[in-house]
């Protein structure tokens, strides 16, 4: 009778040791996780560098949470987002959060919470809430004694970028903004009458609805800008030394530029429905492929204009200094 119970308890125990061994992992022990396809090879000990969180309880040695199914590979499988699950598993191998540029934080954040890697969500919720207040200073226009104190404190041989800034509104008149690069910058609605602009780069900046009469644009580059609504009156864009001011693919729907001096302007392929450009001065102005439906060209000077291309449906051509050829608008 001894020995029969001897033997049962052995059994009893054997059995033990098996349940337990199913969730017994060697912290030696290499791992393979598919993470929405995506097959990340790791060890037992990286998982528990947090033991708090979801995946250090599925491998833990108390095995108590049960690890999910296993694919064909024998990893183990993990419906979340491969994409943001890989910051996640570097920053549990070195302790340091490091993620590309194109991967969002905020979906960073919410796998971090799903896994409960609770040290690294209060790194990420820090990181963002710096972010968002950067931003809302970024968002603050400058003023115009902040512009003249950087004017006033760049060495005259550096190049003074204002690229991407917000400039929205802002008095800058009558200053000198020569060779300064304004690429990408908000300058909607500035008071720029006056301004010396000469040899800026305006490419793809925002000059909606600004004040640029009489100033001076000489061999500005200014591809793509948005010029809509923007008074251009009296401006000069002709450079002695023959170099073309390049406003090719520019928006100046709307826009007034009456007065204007825009002698070998390049305004290939712009946007000028609407525009006032009455009494200007386009001589060897490239205006091909442009649209310059009911534009307004009355008295403006167009000999040796470039309009191949150009549309000019319901254009206002009376007065004009020269007579237009229709050979002009074909060539």
């Amino acid at each position: 009778m001894e020995t029969e119970q001897e033997n049962e308890n052995l059994n009893t125990t054997d059995a033990m040791c098996q349940t337990q061994n199913v969730n017994t992992f060697p912290s030696s022990k290499w791992i393979k996780l598919n993470v929405g396809g995506k097959i990340y090879t790791t060890t037992i000990d990286t998982l528990m560098r947090e033991p708090d969180s979801m995946l250090a309880r599925m491998f833990s040695q108390s095995g108590s949470m049960m690890p999910s199914e296993k694919d064909e590979q024998g990893a183990y499988l993990i419906d979340r987002s491969a994409r943001y699950f890989e910051p996640i598993i570097n920053y549990l191998r070195h302790g340091q959060f490091v993620c590309e540029e194109n991967v969002s934080l905020k979906g960073v954040l919410e796998e971090a919470r799903f896994f409960g890697i609770y040290n690294l969500v209060t790194e990420l919720e820090e990181l963002l809430e710096k972010q968002e207040q950067e931003q809302q200073v970024a968002d603050i226009p400058l003023t115009r004694m902040d512009v003249i104190k950087a004017i006033i404190q760049t060495s005259a041989i550096t190049e003074l970028r204002f690229q991407g800034v917000n400039l929205a509104g802002a008095d800058l008149r009558k200053l000198d903004f020569r060779y300064v690069n304004f690429k990408y910058a908000n300058m909607s609605r500035c008071n720029l009458s006056h301004t010396n602009l000469n040899y800026c780069c305006l490419e793809r900046a925002d000059l909606q609805f600004a004040n640029l009469e009489c100033a001076q644009l000489v061999s500005v580059r200014g591809l793509c800008a948005n010029m809509e609504g923007a008074n251009l009156r009296g401006c000069n864009f002709e450079d002695p030394t023959g170099v073309r001011t390049n406003l090719e693919g520019v928006n100046l729907k709307g826009a007034c530029l009456e007065s204007s001096n825009m002698a070998g302007v390049n305004l290939r392929v712009a946007n000028l429905k609407n525009a006032n450009m009455k009494n200007c001065n386009l001589r060897a102005a490239v205006l091909a492929g442009a649209d310059l439906e009911r534009c307004n060209l009355s008295g403006s000077d167009l000999q040796e204009a470039n309009l191949r291309g150009a549309n000019l449906k319901d254009a206002e051509l009376t007065l004009m200094v020269t007579p237009l050829h229709m050979s002009q608008a074909i060539r």
